[in-house]
């Protein structure tokens, strides 16, 4: 392997002459790498503020010149590339086609002319033009390296000669031609998928066939299906896996039972939201001899039932996760598992895999056991009998359930003095009628019932990775899976602490993990029901990392822990499964598996999760829409949820529906974008939008088929706001904003968690 260059010695004062030939020296190192300024003044020296926010000025300069390549705000890298490279295509509706370039994920415009009909998700090769002073450069597509398997939704129109697909993807602008033979029976005005047979070079639309008829536009399972089949997750059982479930018995013999622990005369309960039908976890809980709380941690065994290999097994691998959507949830094993076999219901004799504590009244884990176990769980709580036994003190087991909510509270306080951060979090659910037609909006919050759950699983969680990835007498941990969280980005952290102290509020962006989320943490304790409560918080949850899965540990940030997998869901979670087979094989003394693989399978999983949290948000926008279509015309509050180029996002507080308020719509004025305070500015009369602000808007327009919501903004009268712009909340910021100040009139407004 080549020898690293070594960059220059760190110098601790400079002149800006002498900063800028230390800035060309330090990236004359760096050939294909990215950096920003905090890492160039970091190597140079530059150690004073005044240094680095001239490093910052010069790296800036050099990107405008062409020295350098942006590559994203405030992240470059020299511009050694050559001039043809391969990437990865991206289709936009609008015609703003790019490649993302594998050697340094730069995005290279390319128009429609030069694109070869690329689809969005092609492995492409390009060629690039050279870059000139003020303009950004573009690329020409030269080949498709590889084709990516995709699918495109939307509604059949049927033509005498021909038949097409009108789209509904945000990938493609042109509609799809199909021949009346490859339509599969499929008539106008049904939902449909479609793929991409052919495209013509000299053709304005391609041509594909039917693949699966969904039901009629605006069917509520025709659309549910279509979101799931949007972001290519499945949305029904092949038959054979369904078979194969069907097949499996639950197997609860008096051999089975002697190879485990038997817990079925503990008192054991399960809590769960009241429509739950997989209940994957239960907790148990008895006093020992010596005062000491023995607190079990069960969860379902669902490995015994589905082995490696399997049809089953197969079918869960590649789904990886259940997915939730409004209405339904898509189970990852078929119901006679989910639901049924493995599903810890009431007495029912279970097979488990438990993790068991010695507790005393302070919450310290004294001592643990990890193993497999039979259960027998004597009640199926939901979180809102839990709820009322914690508030009265009366009900079923009570004794039993204030004792586990005492203990919650202590491993939560214990937990957040140790840095884990504090996200409240409220989420939006839909009462939906027979037809699947949204009729009310209720708001789901975590209360201590929520939190006992929670506080134990993380328990589990967080003793079965360190048992594993911290073994005694130093020795090399065996491969395993990890629920990882890496540091918040440092340009985002540092963004949120300089606004903060807007506001008056001290945020670290230096410093231990602890100090810093012990900041945040009393940031948002100190902004609840102030005016920037929404924007703080909001550019808090921005700044961090999205957690994933991996074999190589960094710790959980956000939580605070320095080892954490996921153990506790193994119905609707594929990685739960994979840690309950190596434990299995790791405590039975077996050699680590081959890390390689397993990595892979943690790449599939951590992408499946999101394709699925992708589809759930789809979901929600769109009962979202279908639920404000009803109320075109009427007036809310709001607040300001999102600023972009193309316009103001704003949440409704009485619902937390969110819409836009399109940059078209703001005719008072010309209005720039401010990405680095989170604003838009008006040129003439300087009035102000920004993040967390209260504005009132007026439903204006509700279109299912983008699933988006259009707002406008009016004043207290409901007028147009060009109209009352004296009287506007964007004023009343504008004037604020002088003083560093974000004056909301006082009212109290509800934030997205």
């Amino acid at each position: 392997m080549a020898k690293k260059p070594t960059p220059p010695k760190p110098k601790s004062k400079s002149s800006r002459s002498n900063l800028r030939a230390d800035v060309r020296e330090y990236i004359s190192h760096q050939k294909n790498g990215t950096f920003n300024y905090k890492q160039v003044s970091y190597a140079i020296g530059a150690d004073t503020a005044a240094s680095q926010r001239c490093v910052a000025m010069i790296l800036a300069e050099m990107a405008y010149d062409g020295d350098l390549i942006e590559v994203s705000p405030g992240k470059y890298k020299a511009p050694q590339r050559s001039n043809v490279v391969t990437g990865t295509f991206v289709r936009r509706s609008n015609g703003k086609n790019s490649v993302v370039t594998d050697t340094d994920s730069e995005s290279i415009f390319v128009a429609e002319r030069n694109s070869m009909h690329a689809l969005n998700g092609d492995r492409v090769r390009i060629f690039v033009s050279a870059a000139r002073r003020g303009i950004e450069p573009e690329a020409e597509v030269i080949e498709i390296i590889e084709k990516k398997d995709q699918t495109f939704i939307g509604t059949i129109r049927v033509e005498r000669q021909f038949a097409y697909l009108q789209t509904d993807s945000k990938f493609l602008a042109t509609d799809i031609i199909i021949p009346r033979a490859k339509l599969k029976g499929a008539t106008t005005g049904q939902k449909a998928i479609v793929k991409i047979t052919s495209w013509p070079d000299d053709a304005k639309n391609p041509i594909g066939e039917v693949v699966d008829v969904l039901g009629l536009t605006g069917d509520n399972t025709a659309e549910m299906h279509a979101i799931l089949a949007e972001f290519g997750l499945p949305y029904r059982y092949p038959e054979s896996v369904d078979k194969a479930a069907q097949k499996i018995g639950a197997g609860i013999t008096e051999e089975e039972i002697a190879k485990r622990e038997d817990m079925r005369g503990v008192t054991t309960f399960t809590i769960d939201p009241k429509d739950a039908k997989d209940f994957d976890d239960a907790l148990s809980i008895r006093t020992l001899p010596n005062g000491n709380f023995e607190v079990g941690v069960h969860i379902a065994d669902v490995t015994h039932y589905v082995r490696p290999d399997s049809v089953l097994d197969k079918e869960a691998q590649k789904r990886a996760t259940s997915v939730y959507l409004v209405d339904r949830v898509v189970p990852m094993l078929p119901e006679h598992l989910s639901n049924g076999i493995c599903s810890l219901r009431p007495d029912e004799e279970k097979l488990t895999f438990s993790c068991i504590f010695e507790m005393d009244a302070q919450a310290k884990v004294k001592s643990y056991r990890i193993g497999r176990t039979v259960i027998k769980s004597d009640r199926r709580f939901t979180y809102e009998e839990a709820q009322q036994v914690i508030e009265t003190g009366v009900g079923d087991f009570a004794d039993e359930i204030l004792t586990l909510d005492s203990l919650a509270k202590q491993l939560r306080k214990e937990r957040y003095e140790n840095g884990s951060v504090e996200f409240d979090r409220c989420e939006v659910r839909f009462d939906i009628d027979e037809a699947g037609h949204p009729v009310s909006v209720y708001f789901k919050e975590s209360k201590d019932a929520n939190k006992l759950i929670e506080e134990f699983m993380l328990l589990a969680n967080k003793t079965v990775a360190k048992a594993i990835g911290c073994p005694p007498n130093h020795r090399t941990p065996k491969a395993f899976v990890y629920r990882i969280h890496d540091m918040p980005d440092p340009g985002k952290l540092a963004d949120l602490s300089k606004i903060a102290r807007t506001f008056g509020y001290k945020v670290k962006d230096t410093g231990s993990a602890r100090e810093v989320n012990r900041s945040i943490n009393r940031m948002l304790a100190d902004v609840k029901g102030r005016g920037e409560e929404n924007f703080l918080s909001t550019l808090a949850i921005r700044s961090m990392a999205k957690a994933v899965y991996s074999t190589t540990n960094v710790g959980h940030y956000g939580l605070g822990f320095e080892y954490y997998t996921h153990f506790t869901s193994p119905i609707r979670r594929y990685p739960d499964m994979m840690v309950h087979r190596l434990l299995e094989r790791y405590l039975a003394g077996g050699r680590s598996v081959n890390q390689e693989k397993l990595e892979d399978q943690c790449k599939h999983s951590s992408d499946m999760e999101q394709l699925a949290s992708n589809a759930e948000r789809a979901s929600i926008k769109y009962k979202q829409v279908e639920f404000m279509a009803d109320r075109i015309g009427q007036v809310y509050d709001g607040v300001i949820s999102g600023v972009t180029e193309w316009g103001l996002y704003v949440e409704l507080s009485e619902n937390m529906c969110e819409g836009l308020v399109p940059m078209r719509d703001l005719a008072d004025d010309y209005y720039d974008f401010d990405d680095k305070n989170y604003c838009l500015v008006g040129r003439r009369r300087g009035v102000r939008y920004r993040l967390g602000d209260e504005v009132k808007v007026k439903i204006a327009r509700a279109s299912l088929e983008k699933k988006q919501l259009d707002f406008v903004l009016v004043d207290d009268f409901g007028r147009p706001d060009e109209d009352c712009m004296g009287r506007n909340v964007g004023v009343r910021q504008a004037l604020a904003g002088k003083q560093g100040r974000n004056d909301s009139g006082g009212k109290r407004s509800r934030s997205k968690r």
